[in-house]
């Protein structure tokens, strides 16, 4: 059962009763992440590129991946999104979300009427982008691609501790491309450490409202 909950900065998030988190900070859902995902992230990766793939780590309500969509076609980025996710909301969910108003309406619809399909397989979604949702675990995903950022947006090491293993980041971290980047709202020690085992260069950036710091780190 998964409840709307609106948040500090008046976006909304949802509430998973059986994880017992919220899929985006209480703090302020929109504002976190645009500062980890497409701040400390898709902006950072794309300073010189005019293509970019992304694997991310727990699509959830689509809130990165519609904020990704929207910056790529404003910028002029061919976009590439896989995104893994285990237990995929209803369609009728997301819409409750709200977030079509933090779009254009073009990429909304863009997005809700693909993204039935794109639990099944990779769809086109505009001339600039195409979306696959694996539905599947982050254990379980394998693929030959490569990827030049991971957003890692699973839930939290408090409720889901077994996303956060070094065998898990590892296996995350092997899909990175050489020069790639990882990025996530979370900074442990132990996630430090299994980061930098992977031969990535971990950096430490403030972190978004209601968070100190956030961990970014590129792979050599």
């Amino acid at each position: 059962m998964n409840i709307i909950t609106p948040t500090a900065d008046g976006s909304n998030t949802l509430y998973n009763e059986t994880i017992g988190e919220h899929y985006h900070s209480k703090h302020g859902a929109l504002q976190e992440s645009k500062h980890v995902f497409i701040d400390a992230g898709l902006k950072y990766a794309t300073a010189e590129k005019s293509e970019i793939s992304i694997l991310e780590v727990g699509f959830g309500t689509g809130l990165n991946f519609i904020l990704s969509f929207e910056y790529s076609v404003q910028n002029n980025i061919h976009l590439d999104y896989t995104s893994i996710e285990a237990f995929p909301l209803t369609t009728e969910v997301i819409y409750e979300t709200g977030y079509s108003a933090y779009v254009s309406l073009q990429t909304w619809d863009n997005f809700i009427s693909n993204y039935n399909e794109a639990l099944k397989g990779e769809q086109t979604l505009s001339s600039q982008c195409k979306l696959e949702i694996p539905h599947t675990t982050l254990a379980d995903f394998n693929t030959a691609k490569k990827f030049d950022i991971i957003y890692y947006d699973a839930f939290s090491v408090q409720h889901q501790p077994e996303m956060w293993s070094n065998e898990i980041i590892a296996h995350a971290c092997s899909f990175l491309k050489p020069g790639g980047t990882f990025v996530t709202y979370a900074i442990t020690g132990n996630l430090k450490r299994a980061v930098k085992a992977c031969g990535l260069t971990i950096e430490k950036l403030p972190g978004a409202p209601g968070k100190r710091e956030m961990l970014r780190a590129t792979k050599m």
